[in-house]
């Protein structure tokens, strides 16, 4: 088996790391990069680093797949309450004012980092349970990483991974299976899970509403704004932007505006 990276290595690797995703190695965090990557090698059953970046290099398939495995896939049901209140207390509310006037009847969100599922899924219950008809909404659920996406897409969670969820909506959108629970078909059709690197440009428009929770603190500053501006051009005339309770816009050149409302604090697009 390889020796731990050279500093050389590491700063091969971290660099294409980067230059794909955004995503930033540290010396910090310089361990988790070794660690995954050895189970890299152990898989392909390879012995030396170099020969590993050859692959990378030569097999995009392959590439993703080492992508996949750097990211941290931390999620779960109703994560940061508060951010979900804010959703249905504030901003539908507000949307729907703004779409009486335009005859729109549809609400646009996408779950940018989505992982495994549980934030999309969370978003599509609270509005299936609170929008007022007629008004609809379609969800686009996004990762770099595959297997976490075809989590989503299968929209069966172990036991384990259920906490959080309301009783009641656990028995009206889940269906009990062994060993855990199956998201029923009618809540499944909300969502589009879709494989996207936000280095890149998504190709959505006119979105009211994106969730980008705990992803940009993976990113420096270039990447961060970049991303940022992204979001902006994706979205609405006027939609609503989250992001990570720890993650801040502050300082950063862009055109979003703060705002605190009685649950949580976001960020507002107005043109």
């Amino acid at each position: 088996m390889a020796d731990l990276l050279t500093d050389a290595e590491f700063n091969q690797f971290r660099k294409i790391i980067y230059d794909a995703s955004g995503i930033t190695f540290s010396e910090t965090n310089r361990s988790i990069l070794d660690s995954r990557l050895k189970e890299r090698l152990r898989e392909k059953n390879i012995e030396k680093v170099q020969d590993y970046y050859a692959l990378i290099t030569s097999d995009q398939g392959e590439f993703k797949t080492f992508l996949d495995s750097i990211t941290t896939n931390l999620t779960r049901f109703f994560r940061n309450q508060p951010h979900f209140d804010a959703l249905i207390n504030y901003v539908i509310p507000h949307l729907i004012e703004e779409k009486k006037a335009t005859g729109d009847r549809k609400i646009r969100i996408w779950s940018a980092g989505c992982s495994t599922g549980e934030e999309p899924y969370t978003i599509a219950m609270l509005l299936k349970d609170k929008l007022p008809a007629p008004y609809t909404f379609e969800i686009i659920a996004s990762d770099i990483s595959l297997k976490s996406l075809m989590v989503g897409q299968q929209g069966f969670y172990a036991d384990s991974r259920i906490a959080g969820i309301p009783q009641n909506y656990l028995a009206t959108y889940f269906n009990k299976g062994e060993g855990g629970y199956q998201v029923k078909p009618d809540l499944m059709k909300t969502i589009r899970f879709d494989y996207h690197n936000l280095r890149n440009d998504s190709g959505s428009r006119n979105l009211d509403i994106v969730f980008c929770r705990n992803v940009l603190i993976y990113f420096d500053e270039a990447a961060q704004k970049a991303t940022i501006d992204r979001f902006w051009a994706s979205m609405a005339k006027h939609s609503y932007l989250f992001i990570g309770h720890s993650e801040s816009l502050f300082g950063m050149d862009t055109k979003f505006e703060f705002l605190k409302t009685q649950w949580a604090c976001l960020y507002e697009k107005k043109e």
